[in-house]
């Protein structure tokens, strides 16, 4: 790799200076993408396999997202929702069209999302007990992670992410990952809904199994319930389907999402399905930058990729083989890594300690990669990832363990 820079020790110097210390950088200033690679300000380049913690979905700089976000800026930006613009109607077709009969609301991100999936639980709550409030509670997955705001945190059962932060919001409780029972155990009179991730993120990626969606979507129904997911992370063609719960055949009652969707421009969505949809009405929920005409744009690009360029059925073929030399990878070193999880372009490697060490190493070595829970390497290629590239990280992997070996 080449020596720093002087415009990476001026950058340096202004993040001492003047940006809060609440990360924990990497000695690395990025300056240019394209594809599935980036470039630091020394010229070094690195093959991006945390797409912006699964954000860019198309990779860097796809020219057709580039050309409908520049056309849309010349056009019209941000209008409010006060008023209608196409491209969020168009947005939220599409969206409904891959998530079943139902409607949208768009805000800014997946913290926001999620926050909107909480109000919609409460409004559901106050219908079935009335105006006692007593019903209001919602069921929660250990390990889980649902955002840094106040609700989303509340359902996020992480001391990293609540110590200094209490009282938290009421009401959550925290069941099992794919133990069914630990979710029945949990439910009274005053719950009002479930919500999980099909594939947890942060916590490890950690995966919904098929028959614990399908038991909680039983269990729902009988306690009538609402099945919330949080897709913010594992959705829009990660997994290789659109939502990752699809493979499931469940349908929830609504989803979360973000990330992926703008393809680097910030948008969040909700889908609500027709049972619940009547429940925001004016005045109880709103945001003023949600599905702007230019986040619109963004969105409806990443769509017009995905589908155009068939990238759902590639990370299902691609995320195959590669999923495999993982494996085999893996076997070598059976005292480094413990396993191996995920689907299609969402993949963790548990290791057998921290993976700071091993994340430094792949990164000085050309390739980026992002932790998870506490022992976990998550690595999120772009949906336009190859099988030539998934096969280039997997050989800087194993050069890197048997570096460390």
């Amino acid at each position: 790799m080449t020596q720093p820079s002087i415009i990476r020790t001026a950058t340096a110097e202004l993040y001492d200076a003047y940006v809060v210390k609440n990360y924990a950088r990497a000695p690395l200033t990025l300056v240019r993408g394209s594809g599935t690679q980036v470039w630091d300000d020394a010229g070094n380049a690195y093959l991006d396999f945390t797409s912006g913690i699964a954000v860019s979905a198309l990779g860097h700089c796809h020219p057709h997202w580039v050309a409908a976000i520049h056309r849309q800026s010349s056009e019209l930006i941000h209008t409010s929702n006060l008023y209608r613009n196409p491209n969020q109607g168009e947005l939220a077709r599409r969206l409904v069209g891959y998530a079943g009969p139902g409607r949208v609301f768009f805000c800014n991100s997946g913290g926001e999302a999620d926050e909107a999936l909480i109000k919609l639980a409460r409004l559901h709550g106050f219908a079935k007990s009335g105006e006692d409030g007593k019903c209001y509670k919602i069921i929660c997955a250990k390990q889980a992670f649902h955002g840094r705001m106040f609700g989303g945190m509340s359902a996020t059962p992480q001391e990293k992410i609540q110590k200094g932060f209490r009282p938290l919001v009421p009401g959550f409780s925290f069941g099992e990952l794919n133990n069914l029972q630990s979710f029945a155990d949990l439910v009274d009179d005053q719950t009002t809904a479930i919500l999980v991730e099909t594939i947890q993120g942060e916590g490890g990626i950690n995966p919904c199994s098929a028959e614990f969606l399908i038991g909680l979507r039983r269990l729902c129904d009988k306690h009538n319930l609402l099945l919330m997911l949080d897709e913010v992370q594992c959705g829009i063609g990660r997994t290789g389907t659109f939502y990752a719960f699809e493979a499931s055949g469940v349908r929830p009652d609504a989803i979360a999402m973000a990330k992926g969707l703008g393809g680097g421009f910030p948008i969040g969505a909700i889908w609500l399905g027709e049972n619940c949809a009547e429940l925001f009405q004016p005045g109880s929920h709103g945001t003023t930058f949600g599905g702007t005409p230019l986040a619109c744009a963004a969105g409806l690009a990443v769509l017009d990729v995905i589908e155009r360029e068939q990238l759902l059925s590639k990370v299902r073929a691609n995320s195959a083989t590669w999923i495999q030399a993982l494996g085999l990878v893996a076997a070598k070193f059976p005292q480094q890594i413990l396993a191996v999880r995920g689907r299609g372009y969402l993949v963790g490697l548990q290791l057998a300690g921290d993976p700071a060490p091993y994340v430094n190493a792949l990164r000085e070595r050309g390739l980026l990669v992002v932790a998870a829970g506490n022992n976990v390497i998550r690595v999120l290629p772009p949906l336009i990832a190859t099988v030539d590239e998934l096969m280039k990280a997997t050989s800087i992997l194993e050069a890197v363990l048997v570096a460390k070996a």
